[in-house]
């Protein structure tokens, strides 16, 4: 069951909060950002979390995903608000973003059909990126923000 869709079956598009998760992959002193295909952006690579996924799960499971790399958390940048996304087809969201830090553990970075294309950026070579919590991540990733990885409980554990 796609948690997104059926929530927009029932409230069609009007704004909704959203949680996403997702981060800056890192590789030899750039990060990896993707142009979307839904809006020809550029944006981070991560998505929307389904249902009983944590942050984290959700940012490994949207960058293996949209880029077919194996990656590994090295560190927390924050939790960033999207206070106005818009999507191409009229869904509307305040998104709450965890984003995290992430170095390539495997492969070679490969698009799919949410993506036009995946390219490295070095901090001086940045092009805009059209989502608010994007922007204040990457800006907390060159700023050095490096906080630990919180904890999670994952679905089925008791508090």
């Amino acid at each position: 069951m796609d948690y997104i869709k059926t929530i927009r079956k029932d409230l069609g598009s009007k704004k909704i909060i959203l949680n996403a998760a997702g981060g800056v992959i890192q590789k030899d002193g750039k990060i990896l950002l993707q142009r979307r295909s839904d809006n020809g952006e550029w944006s981070l690579v991560g998505g929307l979390l389904e249902l009983d996924e944590t942050y984290l799960e959700a940012a490994y499971r949207e960058i293996k995903e949209e880029t077919g790399l194996t990656v590994q958390a090295k560190y927390f940048l924050g939790i960033y608000h999207n206070h106005n996304m818009v999507w191409a087809n009229g869904d509307q969201a305040h998104t709450i973003g965890a984003y995290y830090a992430f170095d390539i553990v495997e492969g070679e970075p490969r698009i799919d059909e949410e993506s036009l294309e995946l390219r490295f950026f070095g901090k001086d070579e940045l092009p805009y990126l059209f989502a608010e919590d994007h922007r204040k991540a990457v800006e907390a990733y060159f700023d050095g923000v490096k906080l630990p990885i919180p904890q999670e409980n994952e679905k089925g554990h008791k508090q």
